[in-house]
């Protein structure tokens, strides 16, 4: 009759573990490459694990970036991945493996994080709204794809996800101080989180002022001193890389030059399409339990202060799914036990479909995202078919700026003869006097070099009537091309351009 955690079969403690471990792990296999939002901490674990104590070799000293970003994070990721690394050179496999083993490597943290999290929510609202939890969240695209993702958003949600669990467990303080770890280390803008979440914990007599003062000081200051020095060491200056951060997006607002939605953007586009179904049954949930409104009041209003920011992206608010998810597992459960009764029946016919077609627009949106990283199957097929075997030389590759933002990282480079440049601002009409082997490049027609092929990328969706009802239409964004002056590749069969 006992049905306690203690004598559940291994399967039944860890089958959800299972679950969201394997679909995170089909999106890394299936879609390996990263983008340019990535590629700091990307490049960072590639420095760590490749060029270990040779500071002089890492790439951010070369390539900064437009803001610091802090090594911790990769730091744990490639002390985790370090063994598999090591297996794989021993084997001489390509590098791309060692990309997949450092992305399964974070994904594991996160995971673990999510997974602390949701065992708090067994124990405070049930199995069965921990069982839908898992449904949720499987069937959701952004989070499992991202979970694998070297960003600082990333970073920071596996430490909100601590922080929810410490939360639901009564445990405040200790939510309070995973908030300011991820706000001084990760992202300065989970500030936005840290300050409802204490304001509703003083409004509700959980905490004390006071005590929350000394505490949460000691704390932070813990926090600066342990990146000041980590981070000072790997950038060669004195740095709090998220005070920059802090200075550049929210004094300077510079962070609006990377485009700027209306106020409500995070309201009508990004929740819906995170949270599929989730959306409508959150809503429902608040009305249904009045438990967990103390829960989702702080990250309605962490996203209330985030939409003052004129730049908005989706992974910006990714912390606050989980507790969404929290609130609509919570209308499902209900609606399921009471599914036996007429108007609930109703309801459960209307959320089983409402998962169905969120399953779909999650299939829709990974074959999109598939698509999304034609630079990194550029330089794959690259190496597969440009190979000259009687070219004893050197072959130069020239990636330019499009190229290394959408897929291509030092993990996707291999060994000699093959050598890159991502030497920026070069003229169109200057490469016919450089000495390219090849150009990786966005434009399809470069004097002094001959298209040799290209890969299509995702371009947009169209409406139909059939089915699909939804189609992906893709188009040439990546184009390959050789120098006529290097007569083993003009003598080399190629597959064209479109």
């Amino acid at each position: 009759m006992a049905s306690n955690s203690k004598s559940s079969t291994p399967m039944e403690r860890y089958g959800y573990d299972v679950l969201l471990g394997s679909i995170a792990a089909f999106y890394v296999i299936m879609i390996p490459y990263t983008k340019v939002e990535e590629s700091f901490n990307v490049q960072a674990m590639h420095d760590i694990l490749y060029h270990r104590h040779h500071l002089d070799n890492y790439d951010h000293l070369e390539f900064p970036g437009v803001v610091p970003r802090t090594f911790i994070g990769a730091l744990l990721a490639s002390i985790l991945a370090s063994p598999f690394i090591l297996a794989m050179n021993l084997l001489h496999l390509p590098k791309l493996y060692g990309l997949i083993a450092v992305r399964l490597a974070l994904g594991c943290i996160i995971l673990n994080t999510l997974r602390f999290f949701r065992l708090q929510v067994r124990d405070k609202f049930g199995k069965h709204v921990e069982a839908f939890f898992v449904i949720l969240t499987a069937i959701q695209f952004h989070v499992l794809f991202y979970c694998t993702r070297p960003l600082p958003n990333i970073l920071a949600f596996g430490v909100v996800n601590l922080a929810y669990g410490n939360w639901l467990k009564g445990n405040f303080f200790a939510a309070l101080n995973c908030l300011i770890f991820a706000t001084v280390i990760f992202r300065c803008d989970m500030l936005l989180l840290l300050a409802p979440l204490g304001l509703t914990l003083l409004l509700m007599k959980s905490i004390s002022l006071w005590e929350a003062l000394i505490r949460c000081i000691g704390i932070a200051l813990l926090c600066i001193g342990l990146t000041v020095l980590v981070d000072s060491i790997m950038w060669k200056r004195i740095l709090w890389p998220e005070f920059e951060v802090f200075w550049f997006n929210s004094v300077l607002n510079r962070s609006s030059e990377w485009g700027t939605h209306s106020f409500h953007w995070y309201f009508t586009s990004a929740l819906p399409r995170s949270l599929l179904v989730a959306y409508p049954l959150f809503l429902l949930g608040i009305l249904l339990d009045r438990r967990i409104l103390p829960f989702v009041l702080p990250v309605l209003f962490f996203i209330i202060l985030y939409s003052k920011l004129p730049h908005k992206e989706l992974r910006f608010i990714i912390s606050s799914v989980p507790i969404f998810n929290l609130s609509a597992a919570i209308a499902a459960t209900r609606i399921y036990n009471n599914r036996k009764k007429t108007f609930w029946k109703l309801l459960n016919f209307i959320m089983l479909g409402l998962l169905l077609i969120s399953l779909g627009c999650t299939i829709i949106t990974f074959m999109a995202s598939y698509n999304n990283y034609p630079s990194g199957h550029a330089l794959k097929d690259l190496h597969q078919i440009g190979h000259l075997p009687n070219n004893t030389n050197e072959q130069w590759v020239h990636i330019d700026p499009f190229s290394a933002m959408n897929g291509i990282s030092r993990f996707c480079e291999t060994e000699y003869p093959w050598r890159y440049s991502k030497e920026e601002e070069i003229p169109l009409e200057e490469f016919c006097h450089r000495n390219f082997t090849f150009l990786i490049n966005e434009h399809h027609y470069i004097d002094g070099f001959k298209c040799l092929f290209s890969i299509n990328g995702f371009s947009r969706t169209r409406l139909q009537i059939g089915f699909p009802p939804l189609l992906l239409l893709k188009e040439p964004k990546v184009f390959i091309h050789g120098n006529t002056k290097n007569k083993d590749v003009m003598n080399k069969h190629w597959p064209g351009c479109s």
